[in-house]
């Protein structure tokens, strides 16, 4: 999902310098109950003919899904008019700009950029019309754009924290993807002006400190698969879901989070036995994979197989209390118990691992409300509204005025 606090809703347009500009992928990693998602392998041990095995096509209704190249196609008009814009801008300048430069300025500018919205995920014709979207969909347009200027451009999975957040009944752990926008091949240009421009959504992190990999143009498709699969799964459409996975594995048959998608779906369909299959294949590609693994242990604890469950839950005791929702279940049950004090001490333990939460903040206002505190109760209510999305923000307006009328 890291230090973005995307979640901090970013939903102003890229504001930053002319060397910088930011944007996120929104990666969905479906977990069911709770667990941390470790850092994913690049182990090369599931070979395409293992990957095939692991479909059950007769489960499932066929539908119709997005094709690949369709995720980046731009509407004909607009690439026109997006090129003849390049090029009045840079007429008009005395020294040209080069594309990738004024392409990171055309996706941060101050009016007309483009905004992090929702928790969709869009394809490139649909996003640039909207000129908003979630990190996915913005980076996916990124690409799509720097296309149409010819722009190379390289792809950054990058290795940071996760950030959590729960939509119908799972946990979806959000990955880090960033680009950079490279200069002309041109050996003469590059010569003089070389400089690459980092797209990413997050101002405020310092990368530095993250290890990162590179990956291509078609591991990053099957992360948009992956994300509208996770999409589809949370509203029930296990059709959609399953048609969407699977093209995510079958683009790239090492990608863990999209064959963790896939055992969900087996699960929540009643296929136990294909599930385990499929959550033991992700482990031949990360071992160490505590999404899989506690996934795995769900099966083995419901079929009574404590001594491989026990195996696998020494190592997941460890991870769950470092999911903030953990602490933030502990809080809402003291709370509804009346225990206002224990409810203080876990959401503070709630907002301390994800302090991107509104409804951690919220949690605390009502304890804090609960115990006399009105001042801190008004102060992380103002908060959580900070936070907020659209969907909670008119409620904790009422509340706030509310409270401020008592």
């Amino acid at each position: 999902m890291s230090a973005y606090h995307p979640n901090r809703n970013a939903t102003k347009a890229l504001c930053l310098s002319p060397k910088v500009l930011q944007l996120t992928v929104k990666l969905l990693f479906i977990i069911v109950l709770t667990c941390l998602v470790g850092c994913q392998s690049t182990q090369s041990n599931v070979q395409n003919t293992d990957i095939n095995t692991l479909f059950y096509d007769d489960y499932f209704t066929p539908v119709s899904t997005i094709d690949t190249d369709d995720i980046y196609q731009l509407p004909e008009a607009f690439v026109a008019k997006f090129r003849r814009q390049y090029l009045a801008e840079n007429t008009l300048r005395s020294n040209n700009i080069l594309a990738n430069e004024w392409l990171a300025q055309y996706i941060g500018a101050t009016n007309g950029g483009f905004e992090y919205r929702d928790h969709y995920t869009r394809p490139a014709a649909e996003t640039v019309l909207n000129r908003q979207g979630n990190c996915m969909s913005l980076v996916v347009l990124s690409a799509a754009l720097a296309e149409a200027l010819d722009v190379p451009v390289e792809f950054h999975d990058i290795d940071v924290e996760p950030i959590w957040d729960r939509r119908g009944g799972f946990f979806l752990v959000n990955g880090h993807v960033n680009l950079n926008l490279m200069p002309p091949e041109d050996n003469i240009t590059v010569l003089f002006r070389g400089s690459k421009m980092l797209v990413d959504f997050l101002p405020e992190r310092s990368l530095r400190a993250y290890q990162s990999k590179r990956v291509n143009k078609r591991q990053l498709s099957a992360m948009y698969y992956n994300n509208v699969a996770a999409e589809a799964l949370v509203k029930n459409d296990y059709d959609q879901a399953y048609a969407l996975v699977k093209k995510a594995i079958l683009l790239n048959p090492q990608f863990v989070a999209a064959i963790n998608t896939l055992a969900v779906i087996y699960r929540h369909k009643g296929y136990q036995a294909e599930a385990e299959q499929v959550y033991r294949t992700a482990l031949q590609v990360n071992p160490q994979d505590l999404s899989t693994l506690y996934n795995l242990a769900l099966i083995l604890g419901e079929q009574d197989r404590l001594i491989e469950w026990a195996e696998v839950h020494k190592v997941l005791e460890l991870a769950r209390i470092n999911n903030p929702f953990y602490y933030f279940d502990m809080a809402q049950q003291a709370y509804f118990d009346r225990q206002y004090q224990d409810a203080l001490v876990w959401y503070k333990r709630a907002v301390e691992k994800a302090d991107y939460r509104h409804e951690f903040y919220f949690g605390l206002s009502r304890a804090y409300w609960a115990t006399g505190e009105q001042r801190l109760a008004e102060k992380n209510l103002k908060r959580a509204l900070a936070l907020s999305d659209v969907d909670n923000k008119q409620r904790y307006q009422s509340k706030l005025q509310a409270m401020r009328q008592y």
